[in-house]
């Protein structure tokens, strides 16, 4: 007992001493972490979103960025406003979520997360993405978002998700193209489906049915070859719908040669697929060699099939009744098509069919033919009717052209009221004349042209009786017949004969 007391009194003195020089204080913020304010609203909304109460955290997110403008949280609020509206779902929450995203690249292009805006931007179309025999707007605008990501952050560790996604959306726009190809190929309108089946081949070489729409492709040509076959032949009569013989042959070699093409490109490209054996027999029965594939395509050709899966009954007859399509089809090896080559249209289709007619010239084919030299006539006066003819001729013979058929019509027109039996006279014997004697009217040359006559003497002939006199003294009578019985006023040169 003696032991122990003083070891008690020390401790009781200790803590006497501690309670002593220890003074309390109130401090109102001791139990509550000290942050920063913008980052305490920030992860308010986070946990908002976490328990899926996406109107508190849009409303907290909102606050803050009003807030604190300068806050080093600016970025992340906005990229967590849009992944509100994308988690949310619906028509509209996804529209909104893809404005945000797009506001979020356009306000901090070159951060990390502007490839994951991208990416969920692509994403957003392809969920809303239809069947191929619907309506196939989000499928284009998926494409074009997922290009946009590989092109503008080739960099990014999201880039292999885009190529993958991609090639499914590629394999449902295919499928689309393929089958309107194959529509128009049973209509038997074989230039709508050589344009669609070429453009499908060149753009989508990872489709899966790109043997089969080779294949077509070939027998779309051997339909034209057998139109062309039983097309009539034009002959001297020229009936409707006819060809020339020798643009015939053209036209059927081309298209053999287009079929031929298809045919090789499936043993070449795709000797693995199912259409190999019946590219074989076209090009046999069309008399073409038959190529041999390479080591290299038939490596890339089972690479290809291999990396493709096919889904189990309950997804096949799940996505037989859903909206969205199966993409189980594509394949997830080799390159997605970035950009997309010339498309080619039944109009290019027809040009190059009239091109292979046309080889040498065409019995259709419109001549112009040149007469002389070809050159531009001389800016020459226009003739005027009183002066005389000249005896000049043209170098070139133009007896046959429409301006000398019309020159002699001219010649050989009877002029009125001329005198039968006299042959040789040039003007109207009734025309009103000044005065001119018969000397001058002797020493006159026989083919010359008469006088330009005013509008007045014409008015004044027209009102003449048609009895006329050959003598001098019946012309006088004619023109004293001539006034009425009111006297008129004399114009023109009827004013120098005052008789």
């Amino acid at each position: 007992m003696s032991r122990r007391f003083p070891s008690i009194v020390l401790l009781a003195t200790l803590a006497f001493a501690a309670a002593c020089t220890t003074k309390k204080v109130s401090n109102p913020i001791a139990n509550v972490d000290s942050k920063q304010p913008d980052k305490v609203l920030f992860d308010r909304a986070m946990d908002a979103m976490k328990h899926q109460r996406y109107d508190v955290a849009r409303l907290t997110l909102q606050t803050m960025i009003n807030t604190y403008p300068d806050s080093e949280f600016i970025a992340r609020a906005k990229l967590a406003l849009a992944d509100s509206w994308y988690a949310e779902g619906g028509t509209a929450s996804l529209a909104e979520a893809e404005n945000q995203y797009n506001d979020f690249i356009t306000f901090f292009p070159n951060m990390p997360e502007a490839a994951e805006a991208q990416l969920k931007i692509a994403n957003i179309h392809f969920q809303e993405m239809e069947k191929p025999d619907r309506d196939y707007t989000h499928a284009a605008r998926a494409e074009d978002e997922y290009r946009k990501l590989i092109t503008q952050f080739p960099d990014s560790k999201l880039v292999p998700e885009a190529k993958k996604r991609l090639l499914e959306v590629q394999e449902v726009i295919a499928e689309r193209e393929f089958e309107v190809g194959r529509f128009y190929y049973l209509r038997q309108s074989y230039p709508a489906s050589i344009a669609r089946l070429q453009t499908l081949v060149d753009r989508y070489p990872l489709y899966s049915k790109a043997d089969e729409a080779l294949y077509l492709l070939g027998q779309s040509y051997e339909g034209e070859v057998n139109l062309m076959r039983i097309r009539p032949t034009c002959d001297q009569t020229r009936h409707f719908g006819c060809v020339n013989e020798d643009a015939k042959a053209r036209l059927i070699e081309d298209f053999t040669k287009h079929a031929a093409a298809a045919y090789d490109q499936i043993l070449t490209r795709y000797p693995l697929m199912e259409r190999t054996d019946s590219a074989k027999e076209r090009l046999a029965a069309l008399k073409q060699p038959i190529p041999h594939p390479t080591k290299a395509a038939v490596a890339q050709n089972k690479a290809e099939m291999d990396s493709r899966h096919e889904n189990n009954t309950f997804t096949k007859l799940r996505h037989e009744f859903g909206k969205h399509p199966d993409v189980s089809d594509a394949a997830t090896k080799g390159e997605p098509t970035l950009v997309d080559p010339q498309p080619v249209s039944p109009t290019d289709v027809a040009q190059q069919a009239n091109k292979a007619a046309l080889g040498s010239k065409d019995s259709h084919t419109v001549s112009i033919e040149t007469v002389g030299t070809g050159a531009p006539p001389p800016n020459e006066a226009a003739p005027r009717s009183d002066a005389p003819p000249t005896d000049s001729a043209p170098a070139t013979d133009t007896t046959n052209t429409p301006a000398a058929s019309d020159a002699a019509a001219e010649a050989n027109e009877l002029k009125p009221n001329a005198p039968a039996a006299d042959a040789n006279a040039a003007a109207d014997p009734n025309e009103l004349k000044p005065n001119v004697g018969s000397d001058q009217a002797a020493s006159a040359p026989e083919n010359a042209p008469p006088p330009l006559q005013q509008a007045n003497q014409i008015g004044d002939q027209a009102s003449t009786s048609s009895s006329s006199a050959a003598s001098s003294d019946q012309q006088v009578a004619s023109d004293n017949d001539i006034s009425s019985s009111k006297p008129k006023k004399k114009k023109g040169l009827q004013k120098l004969n005052p008789f």
